[in-house]
């Protein structure tokens, strides 16, 4: 849990470093890429061929409105859950699910002034570094789920140890992508420019290849613990909506999401920042915003907290223990 908190707030304290001080440094160069070409007179007239327009299109407010609605719905309702029936160790979700509203909701700036270099880039860097922390915190409930069904064997390493090692990796990627991305949409040499974007584009590679195979360590966990009938079955007479493999489908169904939206910005950068996907709003809500929001959407009525509860802490062991003695001498 202490890494989980950890890396969300390094998620967090890093995108507000961050687009803070790249939102001061883009206004105060906006304006100097393309000294040379004229400034449209309206810049809502052509934005695909406005060379001041980083998006080349004009963001929907219709659209904004009803993916921040969304999100932010599910932030406040994770935040109610936590409170209500535990998981903080889910912390990461929560808090990436805040960030990723923000970054969406900076774009009713960008509809109003769709040629801001500071609102563009601290829109990018709070919508494509967001998804960090939900892949931390599907990274942590698979060691959780692990350990509650005590089949720890079924990981290919030790619960504790898959998810340090995978939250470690899922850091520092983030922090490959925050460093390459901030130097891509800043720079106002192309060379620059060039090196951050190879530098994000790694950073989106790695933790593309490295949620691949915590999808893989996944699928073969289920594989085993299948051939164990006592814990593949050990919730069939209760309801379905608390059978631990309720969960473990959730669990499936966003990774799935996640491994579709990196697929996406892959490709997407690969295109580079003037390719047909990073220019088209309906790409960007179809492959980005949409499996992310499936991603965690999922996590409401199927909390993890509902099917595994928080280990007791010392203190209230102690307390169960020396109350069960009185009982007994009374």
């Amino acid at each position: 849990m202490m890494v989980l908190s950890w890396s969300g707030m390094t998620i967090f304290r890093v995108l507000l470093i961050a687009a803070y001080s790249l939102c001061l440094q883009g206004v105060s160069v906006t304006g100097l890429k393309h000294t040379s070409l004229p400034r449209p007179a309206d810049p809502f007239l052509d934005p695909k061929d406005d060379p001041y327009n980083p998006l080349k299109y004009i963001t929907s407010n219709a659209l904004t409105a009803l993916a921040f609605s969304l999100v932010m719905v599910v932030a406040i309702l994770q935040s109610l859950s936590v409170w209500k029936f535990g998981a903080k160790w889910m912390l990461s979700m929560v808090i990436g699910a805040y960030t990723f509203a923000f970054g969406l909701g900076t774009r009713f700036a960008l509809h109003v002034h769709p040629e801001s270099k500071g609102w563009y880039i601290v829109e990018y860097l709070f919508v494509v570094l967001s998804p960090c922390a939900f892949i931390a915190a599907d990274y942590v409930l698979l060691g959780r789920l692990a350990l509650h069904l005590n089949s720890s064997h079924s990981l290919l390493v030790s619960a504790r140890r898959i998810t340090t090692a995978f939250v470690s990796s899922d850091i520092t990627t983030f922090l490959i992508q925050a460093s390459g991305g901030a130097l891509s949409v800043s720079a106002n040499d192309p060379d620059r420019q060039l090196v951050g974007s190879h530098v994000f584009l790694a950073g989106l590679a790695l933790q593309l290849f490295s949620f691949f195979i915590f999808f893989c360590i996944y699928l073969l966990f289920l594989y085993r613990v299948h051939q164990c009938p006592d814990v593949w079955m050990k919730d069939q007479h209760g309801p379905w909506y608390e059978d631990w493999r309720t969960l473990a489908s959730v669990l499936m169904i966003s990774c799935i999401g996640i491994l579709i939206r990196s697929g996406y910005r892959v490709v997407e950068l690969s295109q580079g920042f003037q390719g047909r996907l990073a220019t088209s709003e309906a790409f960007f809500y179809g492959l980005d915003t949409l499996p992310l929001f499936i991603a965690i959407v999922l996590y409401i009525p199927f909390w993890p907290g509902r099917f595994i509860r928080d280990a007791p802490s010392k203190e209230t062991a102690s307390a169960s223990t020396t109350g069960g003695e009185t009982d007994k001498l009374g």
